[in-house]
């Protein structure tokens, strides 16, 4: 019972029984829907399948133990609902849990299900629960995902109380940056929830259900950008405040204040972090709070993960000190060389060293040596003036040649390095699809502060996801000069190229206008030409990712350029 309320399929967050649209009115919409939420997940939790609607169309009678495609062996009902039910199950071939959504081919969802599922398939964003499998199957349709049982979600995490500040920077973070791709490629969620967001052991954040879920309920948008954005912020502000932010009480949540309208997190609940607060509200676009707070509301996931990026950066909490264990005197120390120590109140006799010895023939030693360091002194004295004397005349006769010590050392000397400032820099993605990674950041990988980065998207393997050889920074500075050394500061273990566009006052127009002149990998490198190079463009290429907070991207902290 314990794996089924951590890692509960995707629609353990289907409710109610009517399509919701985003048109509707906001909070109407939401009460309905919540409260209808919580009837299904009451009876969710006590393991009853919620019932189905007269009149709609019932898969086929199935039961544990049944098999699709003589591998998937259905365990548990999770959920029976409006024509379909979803099921705990086991991958025999690959011996593993799933999650299966189950329709009969003549509903009336089940070609959308399949696109939906099919569509979220092509993702393959780690940052989301992954569909493995959908298949139409005579009169059955059905689609496989995974089954997280060492995940949390989030509804269990807030009914033990509002997320630490820096849980929930992380939780708004990696929502809103994997929502902000998902869009990209033309998937909405459309029943972002937090029995939908879920925690994993590692501390990344997970979705499930992107597109599926709605496509189960017949949900649509016309404003589907608006309306996850929404969602995340509803997210937030119950991280935040353990409050749902409508009047209607959803997920285990109580809601707000009747007739008092959306209030900021940090008037709900004392100790708010003020920036995530005012984050909350951009997204759930509540103009009159904003326009308070003099910012304007975020109606995309992209908008929102620019005034993430722009928030100062939130860090992990330090580590609790432990005060080591108190010194304990062992008894060799205490009583000496194997000896033992003294009882308590015993004393012993301390013996008296004896007296030096003073005679006469010490104090006529002591005045011989006293007379014979004087007269070398004078020496001494007598044969440095004499010296000096004798440069002085030297120097004064313009016929001599004078010849100074370390005159004669011909070695080479080390040229000294100089810095050398960053006129400006930009992102450089000549591979991808839209030509731009993050522009907005890219002056934080050259202002001095190690703790502000530019950082890439995010991919689904260290190499790019196969998609693109690599990206990079263009750095400016400003005129052709001599570069001696790049030393470069990664958010973790990255490989890098160092290109240069050799002597010339112009940009290159593409990759192959820069030359490599040097590489390396790891999270602090120095990387310097074989040879002197002297341009005034040089690209920082990166060409293999670390893992950053659960997902393949590259972090751009620091560079430093000198001569």
């Amino acid at each position: 019972m314990a794996e089924r309320s951590t890692a509960a399929v995707d629609v353990a967050d289907t409710s109610g029984d009517e399509p919701l649209t985003a048109q509707a009115d906001q909070s109407t919409a939401d009460g309905v829907a919540n409260n209808r939420e919580r009837d299904t997940d009451s009876d969710e939790a006590q393991g009853n399948p919620t019932s189905e609607e007269p009149g709609k169309t019932s898969p086929p009678e199935l039961h544990s133990g049944h098999k699709l495609a003589r591998r998937y062996r259905l365990e548990e009902c999770v959920t029976r609902l409006d024509g379909f039910s979803s099921w705990r199950a086991v991958d025999e071939k690959l011996r593993r849990a799933v999650g299966v959504h189950l329709l009969p081919a003549d509903h009336a969802r089940a070609r959308s299900v399949l696109a939906a599922a099919r569509s979220s398939a092509l993702l393959g964003d780690p940052r989301f629960v992954q569909v493995l499998d959908a298949v139409e199957d005579n009169d059955l349709v059905y689609v496989v995902h995974e089954w997280l049982p060492d995940a949390t979600e989030l509804t269990a995490l807030l009914a033990a109380g509002p997320l630490e500040v820096y849980d929930a920077y992380q939780m708004v973070s990696q929502v809103a940056s994997a929502m902000a791709a998902a869009h990209r490629e033309g998937l909405a969620h459309l029943r972002l929830s937090p029995n939908a967001v879920l925690r994993t052991s590692t501390g990344q954040w997970r979705i499930r259900g992107l597109a599926v879920n709605a496509a189960l309920r017949g949900i649509s948008s016309d404003t589907p950008q608006r309306t996850d954005t929404e969602a995340i912020g509803a997210l937030l502000y119950a991280t935040l405040t353990q409050r749902w932010p409508y009047e209607s009480d959803a997920h285990g949540l109580a809601g707000l204040p009747k007739d008092i309208g959306l209030i900021p997190p940090d008037q709900v609940r004392a100790g708010v972090h003020r920036g995530l607060s005012e984050l909350a509200m951009r997204a759930l676009a509540n103009d009159g709070a904003t326009a308070s707070r003099h910012e304007s509301p975020c109606t995309t996931p992209e908008e929102l993960v620019k005034a993430i990026g722009e928030m100062p950066r939130i860090r992990p909490p330090e580590p609790a000190y432990t005060a080591p264990p108190q010194y304990q005197r062992t008894p060799y120390q205490q009583g000496g060389y194997s000896r033992p120590a003294p009882h308590p109140g015993v004393t012993q006799p301390v013996p008296t060293p004896p007296p030096p010895l003073q005679s006469r023939t010490g104090k006529a030693l002591k005045w011989g040596v006293s007379a014979l360091l004087i007269a070398a002194l004078g020496l001494g004295s007598w044969q440095l003036a004499d010296a000096l004397m004798e440069r002085g005349g030297k120097a004064d006769d313009p016929n001599q040649t004078q010849t100074v010590d370390g005159d004669n050392d011909k070695s080479p000397k080390e040229p000294v390095s100089r810095p050398i400032s960053i006129a400006g820099a930009h992102d450089y993605d000549p591979f991808g699809s839209d030509g731009s990674e993050y522009p907005e950041n890219v002056g934080k990988a050259y202002d001095g502060d190690p703790g502000t980065y530019w950082q890439t998207s995010h991919y689904a393997s260290a190499d790019f996801g196969r998609l693109k050889p690599g990206v990079g920074i263009v750095v400016d500075l400003g005129k052709v000069q001599q570069v001696g050394k790049v030393a470069l500061t990664f958010g973790g273990d990255t490989s890098v190229e160092l290109r240069s566009a050799g002597a010339t006052d112009s940009e290159p127009q593409s990759f192959e206008g820069y030359q490599k002149i040097a590489g390396g990998n790891g999270t602090t490198v120095d990387l310097k030409p074989d040879k002197a190079v002297k341009t005034r463009y040089l690209l920082v290429w990166l060409t293999k990712l670390p893992v950053t907070d659960g997902q393949f991207r590259g972090r751009v902290a620091d560079i430093k350029v000198t001569s």
